[in-house]
């Protein structure tokens, strides 16, 4: 016996945004694929794009369901979040047929397309009203072709009185087993972002559809800013009832604050699943239930994972699906992938490499839903407070037979990594520490691969560019990892006053708002010819830029630059090489928010590099021990039974009940 579960239904900006609405419906219904995938559309496209921009009227959009097509236009649902990526359904799950169901009134042509792997169109079906004024179009679509990509989409003609989507869906008749949809907790960890919390609090206790299948709304609030305190939290928590909890305990960072949601999901045993979601976010509130009914019918329990979207630049796609590269041991999008792809100025069906299934090793944990029976199977995340643990939980999954997918339609937005620098501040030490556990539990190459050496040489690279504190954070990092794993839990409750006590030592750690707040910049001895030194030509030119500078180091700081910076240098040109032909220089952070004057200190950079050098021959020699040590401990440092431990340690000091 089988019964009928709704897939996708084709939804609207709930705010008419005209920004975000390319996403989901798009004018430039003409063109459907590119004839090549170059980064700038070529003159038909953009003109197309223009004319379609020209075309959104938020006034169309008359709801979340149904829109409006003036007469003699034509619209395509074969977008973001509204055309079916029927590759990814194939792959995963077990529907292999599925129904487009669409209902519209007027003048109306619903005209129906899938794609190949390689992004061409193909026309498969058509209806029309013919004067009926009201159709209910139903089409039956198989899923067979799509082995390695593809998507349907459906677009709609008015003619010359207008016509109006009412409603239109994917469905699929699934075995009876499968025709309920599992139930959810959501785990959400804040830091003083009150206002970004309960407006996403509020965005999802409006969705009906969410709450049908949600258990519990879990907010874990590490702040000294309380979310019950914020404005509109009352608002919030009316929206909700008794789904919505708040979990008051210390920082112990985002992989505590997602930990604790995993934890209360599997102590609970109520919920199929656990969706982490970030605090400062947008949601589009129907991915949570697309998210969930595509796990329901997985053919093995899978983590579903969302895309990134810009929060500044709202149709720009940030990330599409990640890897991890095994021989660097990096996390880097997967290849293929084009970053800041906008959707607003090249549609989905004019760009090629979308239409290709892409396969990931993890999804980030800005929005990722992992089934309760993976939780009980391989444990919770790692105890890293910050970094990695989404990337680390992937690969561990993945080895466990769980795969991970980052499905199309399913989305947030989040302030993009490239708008900050998280690697030159407190973090480094998260950074450094985290990916090398990561490494030591799942890198297949002898000694990490590449991961010492990269390691070392960014490790001089800061030291020829006057970033001592980051440098010095690295070095404590790479000394705890060798210590082993067993302090991991004990370090996430203590270790960010003591990384921030060590960085504040240092000169490229005091940070000013305003490059003024030190003295101008002078130099006693100009560049030579003019001219600041250029990017380096390849390796030879890397390795002689790295020489100089080494040399500069045993030189005296000139005096002058105890009193002066010898320039201003901003964020995006702050690179090692530039750097360090200098004796000083004002540095502003990425987000133009303050600077930092870095000083040359030759004492420091022979200290360091001293230290730089110890330890990482230690780790060449010690890895396969030590990486034996942290697989060994990794059933003890994931477990529910260790985490309620630390839980129970980062309770405020007025609760004294332990935890459950």
């Amino acid at each position: 016996m089988s019964v009928t579960r709704v897939l996708q239904r084709v939804v609207l900006p709930a705010d008419r945004d005209l920004d975000v609405l390319p996403l989901y419906v798009d004018h430039a219904a003409g063109f459907h694929v590119a004839r090549e995938d170059h980064d700038v559309p070529g003159d038909e496209l953009r003109e197309a794009m223009d004319t379609a921009a020209t075309s959104r009227r938020p006034e169309d959009v008359l709801d979340r369901f149904r829109l409006r097509v003036p007469r003699d236009q034509r619209v395509s649902f074969g977008t973001y979040f509204n055309g079916f990526a029927a590759s990814y359904w194939r792959m995963w799950t077990v529907v292999d047929e599925v129904v487009l169901r669409v209902r519209v009134s007027g003048d109306a042509t619903v005209i129906v397309y899938r794609s190949t792997a390689d992004g061409r169109a193909q026309r498969v079906s058509s209806e029309s009203t013919d004067g009926d004024r009201r159709g209910e179009f139903s089409f039956t679509l198989p899923l067979k072709p799509f082995g390695d990509g593809g998507w349907y989409w459906f677009e709609v003609s008015a003619g010359r009185t207008g016509a109006l989507l009412e409603e239109a869906g994917w469905y699929a008749d699934v075995a009876e087993d499968r025709g309920t949809s599992g139930r959810l907790t959501v785990g959400c960890t804040t830091f003083n972002r009150t206002e970004d919390c309960v407006k996403l609090l509020r965005q999802i206790a409006a969705d009906d559809d969410v709450k049908a299948i949600l258990d519990e709304f879990i907010v874990v609030d590490q702040g000294t800013e309380k979310v019950r305190d914020a404005p509109d939290f009352a608002l919030a928590e009316k929206g909700f009832g008794e789904q919505l909890r708040i979990i008051d305990q210390a920082n112990i960072g985002g992989s505590g604050g997602f930990a604790r949601g995993q934890y209360e999901t599997v102590v609970a045993g109520r919920s199929d699943y656990a969706l982490m979601l970030d605090d400062d976010i947008v949601a589009e509130p129907q991915s949570i239930v697309r998210a969930v009914t595509f796990a329901d019918l997985a053919r093995t329990p899978t983590i579903v994972g969302g895309h990134m979207f810009s929060l500044f630049a709202r149709s720009q796609l940030h990330s599409f699906g990640e890897r991890v590269e095994r021989w660097r041991f990096w996390w880097e999008a997967v290849p293929g992938v084009q970053t800041e792809h906008d959707f607003g100025a090249r549609n989905l069906r004019s760009a090629r490499w979308l239409h290709r299934r892409v396969d990931v090793d993890f999804n980030g944990w800005w929005m990722c839903l992992i089934p309760r029976q993976v939780l009980e199977d391989i444990g919770l995340g790692l105890p890293l407070f910050i970094k990695w643990d989404d990337a680390e939980y992937g690969l561990r999954a993945s080895a466990a037979g769980y795969p991970t997918v980052s499905m199309p339609g399913v989305a947030v937005w989040h302030v993009p990594w490239t708008d900050k620098n998280d690697a030159l501040d407190w973090q480094a030490y998260f950074h450094q520490r985290n990916r090398t556990v990561a490494a030591l539990l799942h890198s297949p190459y002898d000694r990490g691969g590449r991961l010492v050496r990269e390691s070392f040489n960014h490790q001089v690279k800061h030291l020829l560019a006057m970033q001592y504190s980051v440098a010095e954070l690295r070095l404590l990092a790479l000394e705890d990892v060798l210590a082993g794993p067993e302090q991991l839990h004990a370090d996430i409750i203590t270790k960010l006053p003591e990384v921030r006590a060590l960085r504040a030592h240092h000169a490229d750690a005091q940070a000013r708002p305003h490059p003024d707040a030190f003295p101008q910049p002078r130099r006693i001895k100009p560049p030579k010819r003019g001219r600041e030194p250029g990017d380096p030509h390849g390796q030879v030119g890397a390795v002689m830029a790295a020489v100089r500078g080494a040399v500069r180091q045993l030189s005296p700081v000139r005096n002058l630059a105890g009193r002066h910076p010898e320039a201003r240098v901003a964020a995006r040109d702050a690179h090692w090489y530039r750097l360090a032909a200098l004796d000083g220089a004002v540095v502003s952070t990425t987000d133009g928010a303050a600077a930092s004057w870095y000083q040359r200190d030759p004492e420091e950079f022979r200290r360091l590099l001293a230290r730089t050098v110890v330890v990482h021959e230690r780790f060449l020699r010690e890895w396969p021990a030590l990486a034996e040590r942290y697989r060994d401990a990794l059933p003890r440092l994931v477990s529910p039974t260790t985490w309620g431990r630390t839980f129970d340690a980062a309770r405020p000091k007025s609760e004294a009940e332990p935890a459950p």
